[in-house]
C-alpha cells in the first residue's frame, strides 16, 4: 500500500511539470506504461528482452568485465581503471532498461540488483556532485579538460537512468546522485564561467528530462545554454574537425547532416526538446531542414544511417554502400528517438514513417532472435563473416538495445486534446482504446472503442501503402487525410469498431539513381519490412539476376525463424525479412540484388 501510495504522488507531480501547456507541439505522448501490448510479433521479443538480455547485460557488467568494478573501486579511491573511460554509459543505459522492465513487470529480484548497484553509484560520487569513475581513478587533475572525454555524455545516461528508475519505484536515492552531478556541472559551466561542448551529445536530452522529473527550469536552461555553446569555437579535444562533434556552425543554423551518427541523433533530440519547451522556432526550422538531408540523401532502405566506418557517421550525399554500410544499432534508436518527437511536435505522419522503418529494420536486427548477441554494425550485404557477438569493448550497441526494447510502447500512440493518433501497428490497449492485428505480416487493423468519446480516431496512412479499405460498420465516421493519417471524426461508443486494411503487396524497388552502390539493383520489400536472401536458403540461385518478368509469392512459414513471413519469387530466390538474418549457420547475405534488365518489375499482391 505504501508503494501505490508513494507511486501515486510520484505520478501527480510528472503530470504537475510535464510541459503542461508551455509545450509547443501539436501532440503529447502516450507513455509506455500507458500502454498494455500483446501483441504475437513483439511478445516473443519483450519475452527474450526479460529472460534473457537482462541477464546478459548484467552478466556482462558484472563478471565478464570492470563496469561494475570501476564504481567499487572509485568508492575506494583506490585501484586501476579498466576499459574504456566511458564504459560508466554502459551500466547506466543497462540499469535504464531494467528500470523500463520494473515499471512493466516488477520483478522484486531485478530491483535489488537496481539498489545494489545504485548504493555502488552513490559511493563513488564525490563531495562535490562529480561522478565519472575514468577521472576518479586516474587523476581528477584531468576533469573538463577535454571535451570529447564524456563526462557529460555519461552524466547523460545517469540522468535518464536515474530518472527511469524513480518514475518505476519513487525511490529518490539515484535521482539525487544525478542531481547531485548536474548541479555540480552548473556550478563549473554556464553564462559568465567556463565554456563547453560536449564531444558527445547526450546530456542536453537528459538535462530537459530532470526539467520534466523536478520542474526545475535550470535545467532546462543549462540544456538550451549547451545547445548555444555550438559552432563557435568553444571546442577543447582532439583534432577531427568541427563536423564530426556538430560544433561546425550554430544549431540554428544546421542545415546538413555531418560527422558521427550517434552523436548527431542525441543533439537533434536535444533540441527538439529544449524547442518544444522553450519556443525555439529556429531550432524547429533547423530540424527540419536537416531532416530532409537525412531522410532524403543519407538514409539506408533499412532505416540505417551512418555509411562510414572512418568516423561512423557521414561522408557526402548519396554514399551509402552496402557491404562496408555502418549503420550502427545506436544510430537506429537514435533515428526513432528524434523522428518520434518530430512527429510530435508537427503532428505529420512521415516522420512515424520513418520511426516505423528504423524500428523493424534497422533497431530490432541489433539483438539476435535468442536475446543474447548484438550487432554493433548493420551492413546491407555480407561475405558471411560479419556475426553478432555477445559483447563488445565498446559495448554502447548491447546496453542500448537492453534500455531500447521495452519502451517500445512509447511510440504507439499519442494524443491531441480532440484525438487519438495511431502512429504503429500493434496489438495493444491504452485508455478507451484497443488495437489488434498481426501487422507487420498481416495487413488488417482492427480497433475497438472501449468506453464513450467525441475524440477523433487519426490512423497512420503509411508511406509504402499506395492503397487501403476502411470500416466502420453502420457509423459515419466523416472521413478525410491528413498530415498522412486517416481522420475518422465520430461520437464513439463502447464496443464501436473500426477496421483498416493496407494493401501489402511485395515490391521490388530501385534507390536514387545518384546512389551509385545500388544502380542495377532492386531491393525487396513488404510493408515495413526490408527483405534479404542469405545463401543458405537459395545454395543455386543466391548469384542469379532478378529479370523484368520477375513475380512474388509469400508464405508464413512457423518453423524458420521463430515464425516469419517468407517471400519466394520466379527466379528461385527465397527471402527473409532483415532484422532475421545471421541467425543460423555462417552464410552470404545481400538486400540490394542484381536485375537483368533495368526495367521496373512486377509487383503483385
Amino acid at each position: 500500500m505504501k508503494r501505490q501510495l508513494l507511486l501515486l504522488v510520484v505520478l501527480a507531480a510528472l503530470c504537475s511539470t510535464s510541459c503542461g501547456n508551455k509545450c509547443d507541439r501539436a501532440l503529447e505522448p502516450v507513455n509506455f506504461t500507458e500502454v498494455s501490448i500483446d501483441d504475437s510479433f513483439w511478445n516473443p521479443i519483450f519475452d527474450r528482452h526479460k529472460e534473457v538480455t537482462l541477464d546478459v547485460c548484467i552478466d556482462q557488467i558484472e563478471n565478464q568485465t570492470g563496469r561494475i568494478r570501476n564504481f567499487e573501486n572509485a568508492a575506494k579511491r583506490e585501484g586501476a581503471h579498466s576499459g574504456i573511460f566511458f564504459d560508466d554509459s554502459d551500466v547506466y543505459k543497462a540499469l535504464e532498461g531494467m528500470a523500463y522492465s520494473l515499471q512493466l513487470r516488477p520483478d522484486p529480484e531485478l530491483e535489488a540488483k537496481c539498489d545494489e548497484w545504485i548504493d555502488k553509484f552513490a559511493a563513488a560520487q564525490l563531495e562535490d556532485g562529480y561522478l565519472y569513475t575514468f577521472y576518479t581513478l586516474t587523476g581528477l587533475d584531468g576533469r573538463w579538460t577535454d571535451c570529447d572525454k564524456h563526462e557529460m555524455y555519461c552524466a547523460g545516461h545517469m540522468i535518464e537512468a536515474a530518472v527511469a528508475y524513480y518514475k518505476a519505484t519513487g525511490k529518490r536515492k539515484f535521482l539525487d546522485v544525478a542531481i547531485g552531478m548536474a548541479d555540480y556541472m552548473m556550478t563549473v559551466f554556464g553564462p559568465g564561467k567556463r565554456d563547453w561542448v560536449p564531444g558527445h551529445e547526450e546530456i542536453e536530452l537528459a538535462l530537459v528530462k530532470l526539467y520534466d522529473v523536478t520542474g526545475r527550469k535550470k535545467y532546462l536552461d543549462f540544456a538550451e545554454w549547451l545547445l548555444e555553446e555550438r559552432g563557435h569555437g568553444h571546442f577543447v579535444g582532439p583534432d577531427r574537425g568541427t563536423s564530426y562533434y556538430q560544433d561546425n556552425v550554430p544549431v540554428n543554423e544546421i542545415s546538413e547532416i555531418c560527422g558521427h551518427a550517434v552523436r548527431a541523433m542525441y543533439l537533434y533530440c536535444g533540441m527538439a526538446d529544449v524547442a518544444a519547451l522553450k519556443g525555439r522556432k529556429d531550432y524547429v526550422a533547423a530540424l527540419e531542414r536537416v531532416w530532409s538531408d537525412v531522410v532524403e540523401r543519407n538514409m539506408y532502405i533499412t532505416g540505417g544511417i551512418g555509411s562510414s566506418w572512418h568516423n561512423e557517421g557521414f561522408t557526402e550525399d548519396y554514399d551509402l554502400p552496402n557491404k562496408e554500410a555502418y549503420c550502427e544499432t545506436c544510430a537506429s534508436v537514435g533515428m526513432i528517438l528524434w523522428n518520434w518527437r518530430m512527429n510530435l511536435m508537427s503532428g505529420d505522419s512521415k516522420y512515424a514513417d520513418v520511426v516505423e522503418r528504423a524500428l523493424y529494420n534497422g533497431a530490432i536486427d541489433g539483438m539476435s532472435l535468442s536475446g543474447d548477441r548484438f550487432f554493433y554494425v548493420n551492413p546491407l550485404e555480407s561475405d558471411g563473416n560479419h556475426h553478432r557477438q555477445a559483447w563488445y569493448g565498446c559495448a554502447c550497441c548491447p546496453s542500448q538495445v537492453c534500455r531500447f526494447i521495452p519502451s517500445i510502447g512509447n511510440y504507439i500512440y499519442a494524443r491531441s486534446a480532440d484525438a487519438l493518433y495511431v502512429n504503429l501497428f500493434i496489438s495493444s490497449e491504452t485508455d478507451g482504446f484497443k488495437m489488434e492485428t498481426g501487422y507487420p505480416y498481416e495487413s488488417t487493423v482492427a480497433m475497438t472503442f472501449t468506453k464513450n468519446t467525441r475524440k477523433a480516431l487519426k490512423v497512420r496512412i503509411p508511406g509504402w501503402c499506395g492503397n487501403y479499405t476502411v470500416d466502420c460498420g453502420d457509423k459515419d465516421c466523416n472521413e478525410t487525410v491528413e498530415s498522412g493519417y486517416l481522420c475518422l471524426d465520430a461520437s464513439w461508443k463502447e464496443g464501436d469498431k473500426v477496421t483498416v486494411t493496407f494493401d501489402m503487396p511485395v515490391e521490388a524497388v530501385s534507390a536514387d539513381p545518384r546512389v551509385k552502390a545500388d544502380l542495377g539493383r532492386r531491393a525487396v520489400c513488404r510493408g515495413p519490412l526490408v527483405y534479404c536472401i542469405e545463401e543458405i536458403d537459395n545454395p543455386s540461385t543466391y548469384d542469379l539476376p532478378l529479370t523484368g518478368d520477375t513475380t512474388f509469392e509469400t508464405s508464413f512459414d512457423t518453423e524458420k525463424l521463430g515464425g516469419i513471413m517468407t517471400i519466394t519469387d520466379s527466379e528461385g530466390h527465397n527471402y527473409i525479412p532483415y532484422f532475421t538474418w545471421d541467425n543460423r549457420e555462417a552464410s552470404r547475405m545481400q538486400v540490394w540484388l542484381p536485375i537483368e534488365l533495368v526495367i521496373e518489375l512486377q509487383t503483385i499482391s
